[in-house]
């Protein structure tokens, strides 16, 4: 029964900071894209350009690697507890 509660308890533990580094990772990576359009044109104020770069800086990023290395927050810790678990019970 405690096996099950770590793992039901552990996966919404994960998820929380799966989501919560999703989004400001995301949310990061708008703003530097806000920022270098607004560094390579200071004196444009076309709101739907920027608008547009931003959308397409971030498509680029949905489809990059780096969403999908923060994955790694589901995989790293049950490889570790698993592997603890493991070496406790085999000893």
């Amino acid at each position: 029964m405690g096996f099950i509660k770590l793992v039901i308890f552990g996966f919404i533990g994960l998820s929380v900071i799966y989501l919560s580094m999703s989004l400001f990772f995301r949310s990061v990576r708008k703003e530097n894209l806000e920022e270098e359009y607004d560094a390579a044109h200071p004196d444009d104020g076309d709101r739907a350009a920027r608008d547009a770069f931003v959308a397409d800086g971030l498509k680029a990023y949905d489809s990059s690697i780096r969403p999908k290395l923060i994955g790694l927050v589901y995989v790293v810790p049950t490889v570790v507890i698993g592997t603890i678990i493991y070496a406790i019970n085999a000893a």
